[in-house]
Parts: structure tokens; sequence; C-alpha cells
């Protein structure tokens, strides 16, 4: 079987320039390219670059797939979000192998990466469309929605890469409201539904966002030539990373981002919750799928009864219909015949006439004798 790969990065906050777009398309002549993506999938080889230097060069999403089981997402955002030092709170999410983050030239970058080792080749993979609802993710997190960082936690808690013993970060609001982006970002990393949802138990609901009702006495505090380059920056088309920039510090002074205190679950605590609360659904669906396997074959006793007891007050009828379908002489109608006659077997027998019946099936076989295929139809019913 051969191998399949897929590299999507997608330009956000600025489009690519013409010398850029050259660039690459001396990595691939083949690749789709445009002022905001470079999208490629390989059988055979794969891209002969470094997806880390095209994320910190270019790029501000990234999502990979390989029919191994690899699925890798990255996204690059702006220092400026995470203050100062810029991964200050964002370390205590992103742990172990599988989601790490780095500083590069004024970014931000975080890596997720999910494997399915014991997991089959992917057949019939296609990772068109998968990163378009992924990315709102990314402007979710630029306005101090944490949820991301925890389900990057979440995802080195199930590889086994965070000691059982480590107590989990601050968990943030919203866990049992995740959004549309938030849900793909999960599925697609495969991070464990039971796992997500043991966590949410000590998440918060989503409230109002009060954010921008605190934002006009925050930003008075702010220096006037701090707020001359945010004007400048939004007059040369920056806005919508400049708003993002401005949510985030005005939540940042509201409510710092916190460290764990001690008193949050230990990474032993959701594993063992999450495996009880999966063992308790497929358990609560196993027997959901017995009870209606019940009532499906109670409901279709009582079909076959009331079946029977329609056929048991129209007998005559029925054994001239018997006839009329065996002299079509076709296979789907002595099949038709037969069928019949087996359900007539069943009235005879409980109405005690057998005796009746089998002399009215000797007759029919008399009289279609020359009907071989008939015949043989009857002998394996056992109307001999």
């Amino acid at each position: 079987m051969s191998e399949y790969q897929y590299y999507e990065f997608a330009a956000i906050d600025r489009p690519l320039s013409v010398d850029e777009q050259a660039d690459l398309r001396a990595i691939s002549t083949r690749a789709q390219i445009t002022p905001t993506s470079f999208v490629n999938d390989y059988e055979w080889g794969d891209l002969k670059a470094d997806p880390r230097r095209l994320v910190e060069r270019s790029f501000d999403a990234f999502l990979y797939l390989a029919n191994w089981g690899t699925h890798r997402l990255m996204f690059r955002l702006p220092i400026e979000l995470f203050g100062t030092p810029a991964t200050a709170g964002v370390g205590q999410y992103l742990v172990g192998d599988c989601s790490t983050a780095w500083t590069t030239d004024g970014f931000v970058v975080i890596d997720l990466v999910a494997e399915d080792e014991d997991g089959e080749y992917e057949e019939w993979l296609d990772g068109s469309g998968l990163l378009a609802p992924i990315v709102p993710v990314r402007a979710e997190l630029m306005a101090g929605d944490l949820r991301l960082l925890y389900l990057a936690w979440l995802l080195a808690v199930q590889n086994h890469e965070v000691d059982e013993d480590s107590l989990e970060p601050p968990v943030p609001p919203g866990l049992g409201q995740l959004s549309a982006a938030l849900r793909a970002v999960a599925e697609f990393l495969r991070i464990d539904p039971d796992l997500v949802a043991v966590a949410a138990e000590s998440s918060a609901p989503l409230s109002g966002d009060d954010t921008l009702a605190e934002l006009p006495g925050w930003l008075a505090q702010l220096p006037a030539e701090s707020k001359d380059l945010l004007l400048l920056r939004v007059a040369q088309g920056d806005g919508v990373r400049v708003r993002a920039e401005l949510l985030a510090g005005c939540r940042r002074a509201a409510a710092p981002v916190e460290t764990g205190d001690g008193s949050g679950r230990s990474a032993a605590d959701l594993l063992t919750e999450s495996r009880r609360r999966r063992e308790y659904r497929q358990r609560a669906a196993g027997e959901r799928a017995q009870r209606q396997a019940e009532e499906r074959r109670r409901a279709a006793e009582l079909a076959r009864e009331n079946h029977l007891s329609a056929l048991a007050g129209r007998q005559d009828q029925a054994w001239r219909e018997v006839v009329e379908l065996v002299e079509r002489r076709t296979a789907a109608d002595y099949d038709a015949a037969a069928g019949l006659l087996y359900e007539l077997a069943e009235v005879c027998r409980r109405e005690g006439t057998s005796k009746a019946f089998a002399d009215r099936v000797q007759q029919l076989r008399r009289e279609q004798r020359r009907k071989i295929a008939f015949i043989q139809r009857l002998d394996r019913l056992g109307m001999v």
C-alpha cells in the first residue's frame, strides 16, 4: 500500500508576498499555492522543507497528516499576546513531546502532535478541508481563551507524557462548551472525549464576556505613545491583530494566568475517572442496545402473530395463491409459494389440523409433479 502525506499551511494575518510564493514554488512544483495558502500531498516522498521553518517564516497555521497515523497542528501567534516573558503560563500546559512551544522573531509557535502507532494504515485518506474548521481556535487563543492549551495538556496526559502525580494546570472555563473549532482540534488530535468530559467537570461555564466593559478603563491607563502605535498599526491594516492584543492584554490584567496551586486533580485522577466514565458509558450503551434488540424481537414476534392470525382467516385463498404462484414457473414464484406453504403449516400446527394440511400438500405434489424445482423446494422444507 502506498503512503499518503498531506501538508497544508495557512497565512492568516498577512498574505504571502510574490517573492515568498516564488520560494514556495521552488520547494514544490506541484503544490497549490495562493497568497494565503500552501497545500501539497504525497504518495511517494515528502515535503522538501522543514514545516517548522516555514511556519516560523511565513505561516500562522499548519496541518499535517499521514496514513500511518501521525496528525500534527502548528499555530504561530504574536509574542505580545502572552505577556512577559512570552511563554509565561504557557509552559505549564505544553509538556512532553506531543505539545511544545518556542519563540522566534516576534512570535510564539505552538506545536501539537498525535501518533497512532498501533493503528493500521488509513486507506482513502484525504486531508483537504480539515484545516479550515480548525483555524478559528487561533483567534480564540489570541483573545485569551486558554482551552486549546488545556486540551494540549490533556493530549500529553493521554500519551502518558505527564507524571501521574503531576497536578493539572488551571482549568479554563467552557471546557464543557467547546466551540466547533475546539471540537475539530480534539477530534483531529484523537483526544479521548471521556478524558475531556471528566476534565470539564471542574471547568466553570462560559459567562458573558465582560472584557469589553473593562476595556475603556484599561485603555485609559495605557501610555499615549502605545496608543499612537496601536492606531498606526490599525491604519496600516493590522486591525485584527491589534484587537486580539488589546483583548488579551485586558484579560491578562483582570485575571492573570495562574500557576498550579496544588489544589487541582492529578493526571492519574483524570485518567482513572475517564476510564470509569468510558466503562460506564460502554456498559450503558450495551444495555441500551440489548433493550432495543429485545424490543425489536418482541415487535417482530407480535407482527408475525398478527400475520399468522390474518392468514388463518383466509386459508382457502392462500392455497389458491400457492397454486397461482406455482403456475407462473419462475424461481422467485416457486420461493414465494414454498414460503406461503411454510406459514400455512405453522397455522395448521397451531390449530391442530396438521394431518389435513399434509394431505393437501400431497395432493399439490401430485398435481405439480412435473415442476421438479418446486418439488425440490418442498423437499427442503420437509413437506415430503
